[in-house]
């Protein structure tokens, strides 16, 4: 599936989510954050080096992001796990659980990659920046993780 373009509607989705002001058992729905802009940052795996690396960007950039968007980061890691990386790391946003990569699939970012001439299915690291109307704003492709929260800063302005 291809990734929703600029300025269409972000495909909406309901799903388990943790850390933040959420707790063990919460759903959150894109739909019912319309109001205010949202970031959903797509990633492969809680606690892996380029995962640490651009969630923990994210926390120490946190107090100037928070203040312009409610941010969630998507791996189709289960709840439990996200708890424990958001624990080890001390993150102070949510994380969303998409188990089932449906919201990877509905955004076009679960593909074909592959690692040492290996083939495997994986979430390719990508950002979308949804405003206020609940519209595509920006989309990062290919994000570089040391990168990604000075990207998102950028595109909030």
């Amino acid at each position: 599936m291809s990734k929703p373009a600029l300025h269409s509607a972000a495909p909406d989705f309901t799903a388990p989510v943790v850390g933040g002001e959420f707790k063990s058992g919460d759903t959150v729905t894109l739909s019912k954050l319309k109001g205010s802009p949202v970031v959903l940052y797509f990633y492969p795996r809680d606690d892996t080096p380029g995962c640490t690396k651009q969630a923990c960007g994210i926390r120490d950039s946190w107090a100037a992001l928070k203040k312009s968007a409610q941010i969630f980061g998507i791996s189709p890691d289960s709840a439990k796990s996200h708890e424990k990386f958001i624990r080890k790391h001390e993150l102070p946003f949510p994380l969303i659980a998409d188990e089932d990569k449906t919201i990877a699939q509905a955004y076009g970012v679960w593909m074909e990659k592959s690692m040492h001439g290996r083939k495997y299915m994986g979430v390719e690291r990508s950002t979308f920046v949804i405003d206020a109307k609940g519209k595509i704003a920006a989309v990062f492709e290919k994000v570089k993780p040391e990168e990604h929260a000075e990207q998102v800063l950028g595109a909030l302005k």
